[in-house]
């Protein structure tokens, strides 16, 4: 992926006075989104309102900064509220300071050794599967709010949640509903009619006129929590043992949940702009970004695809855009935090709902399950289920070992090794192209990689070659690679053969599988010389080795 640089230093040696302006533009209305969506956001993951923009301005100014993209917006996302929460409800605010240190360092150092390109292998099926599970556990946290309802408990589990729901739901509040309501209407219709007013900035405005003007009985978040308008103080937590031993799962999550959407938003960037970012470079930025957001007290942040989208339709093209977006919402936490206390929370929960609709990829789900084999929907569909009645770590991991069994067993289905004489030449369409054979020499044709799921199938297949026969030729053109078990197997082969008295001539060897020959021996045990680049020369090497048996 090239050298670790940031964009910002590249996008500066052409940088004009015209961009400039453009990059002050996207920056300033990026921050009016993103500044109902910290606070949003902040609160679902169970963190004061400030902790919200505290994320956006610390990571957002050094993500941007140090950043392998050249537009990429960061903040609070969607996708970590379910984990914040429960890390802050299980060890606390300084557990998650902890938790968000480590992945800070877990993600500086994924981008140090270059495992950018890894997140590519986490099928689409695990990522779709847990951001729509995601997107139902913003959904059912919200209903609360929304509604007005009273708790008597404060349940931590998504299903326990849904329990709490239903249990309480006699407590609704209307007029609470009624302003939950006019506020996701205002989400759903403004951006229609208004474009270039952020319909989330519109939702909150009205919303906390009317509690303000019509005296309603709705909590607003002046009733919740008091609000700050301090920066906030750098402050290193005390690391213990057992807390670090605590929060480790938590921290590998927000480490690879932020690799993955970071670089998922990053692709989405590329696509607009017709860049290419840099992963490595933007995943030790994503870490620099969570430590010092962490260390400033704020949440983990990512880069956010809504976000980077208004970023670059307002004209931004540089990582300037992202640094303005966080000095602007610096100046809102100084000067207009206090306007915040105002904010309804109904209003709040309408504005997560379009959050949690717009990042279900609800479409891509329906699309896999309609159109994708039995296996992909079975992945997307447990994973699914298990981010919502677990969470992502489990999600992800179980995800990831059911894609790859099943890719074993798909991988295993399309490998096969067949001998020319086992074919039915009734019933073979082709074997019009089968070569004539030599007599004393059998052929056989081995087609898909020999990796451990089906070395097996491989040595079997071949091990049942006629043992009257002089010679077996092993015709490879359709085996692209070998890994350590298709060796051993190889391995396996050569001794039985060798036993037999049978010699072996390998045809027409890929480039991957020839090195692994040669790196393990078994090139040079086989010779150079019975290693033919065509099948017809391997049966001509196949008879002079028949020839030369016989006038032993």
């Amino acid at each position: 992926m090239g050298k670790l640089q940031p964009k910002l230093f590249s996008t500066m040696k052409k940088y004009s006075k015209q961009q400039l302006i453009k990059d002050i533009t996207a920056g300033f209305i990026v921050a009016i989104i993103a500044l109902p969506l910290s606070i949003a956001l902040a609160l679902a993951s169970g963190a004061t309102p400030e902790q919200g923009l505290y994320t956006a301005i610390a990571a957002g100014f050094v993500i941007s900064f140090l950043g392998g993209s050249r537009v990429q917006i960061a903040g609070p996302t969607a996708a970590f509220a379910s984990i914040v929460a429960g890390v802050i409800a299980t060890n606390g605010f300084s557990g998650l300071v902890i938790a968000t240190i480590l992945a800070g360092i877990m993600l500086i150092l994924m981008g140090v050794f270059k495992l950018g390109s890894l997140i590519k292998f986490i099928p689409f099926t695990i990522t779709t599967g847990f951001t729509s599970g995601i997107a139902i556990t913003i959904l059912i946290g919200q209903i609360k709010d929304f509604f007005g309802l009273t708790f008597n408990e404060a349940p931590i589990e998504t299903i326990d949640k849904v329990k709490e729901v239903v249990a309480c739901f006699g407590t609704i509040n209307i007029e609470a509903t009624i302003i939950g309501g006019v506020s996701l209407l205002i989400l759903i219709v403004s951006p229609k009619l208004l474009k270039k007013i952020p319909a989330s900035l519109i939702a909150i405005l009205v919303s906390a006129l009317l509690v303000k003007v019509l005296d309603l009985n709705v909590l607003t978040i002046g009733d919740l929590y008091e609000i700050s308008s301090e920066l906030p103080k750098p402050s290193i937590p005390s690391f213990s043992f057992d807390t670090v031993k605590a929060v480790i799962p938590d921290a590998v999550t927000i480490a690879v949940l932020a690799a993955v959407e970071s670089l998922l938003s990053c692709v989405v960037a590329d696509g607009m702009i017709g860049s290419r970012h840099n992963s490595n470079m933007e995943l030790i930025a994503q870490g620099a970004g969570n430590i010092c957001s962490a260390l400033f007290g704020g949440i983990p942040a990512t880069g956010a695809i809504a976000r980077t989208a208004a970023n670059v339709k307002n004209g931004g093209r540089t990582p300037v855009a992202g640094m303005v977006h966080a000095v602007v919402l610096l100046v809102v936490l100084l000067v207009a935090m206090p306007l915040a206390s105002y904010i309804p929370m109904p209003a709040i929960a309408a504005i997560l709902f379009m959050v949690a609709y717009n990042m279900s990829e609800w479409r891509e789900f329906i699309s896999i399950v309609k159109h994708s084999p039995k296996s992909d929907i079975l992945v997307l569909v447990v994973t699914f289920i298990l981010t919502i009645v677990f969470d992502l770590v489990v999600a992800i991991c179980v995800g990831l070992v059911l894609s790859t069994l099943l890719f074993m067993k798909r991988m295993s289905d399309e490998t096969n090794a067949y001998g020319w004489k086992e074919i039915d030449e009734a019933t073979d369409e082709d074997n019009i192209g089968l070569k004539t054979i030599p007599e004393g020499v059998s052929v056989f044709e081995i087609t898909g990689p020999i990796f451990f799921g089906v070395a097996t199938k491989f040595s079997d297949a071949v091990l049942r070659a006629d043992k009257t026969k002089k010679v077996l030729v092993l015709r490879m053109r359709s085996v692209p690679a070998i890994d350590a078990t298709g060796i051993h197997a190889f391995e396996t082969i050569l001794e039985s053969l060798d036993k037999k008295g049978i010699k072996l001539v390998v045809s027409h060897l890929n480039e991957q599988p020839l090195k692994i020959l040669k790196k393990s021996g078994i090139y040079k045990r086989i010779g150079a010389e019975n290693f033919c680049p065509h099948i017809d020369i391997a049966l001509k090497r196949a008879e002079e080795l028949v020839k030369t048996a016989e006038n032993v």
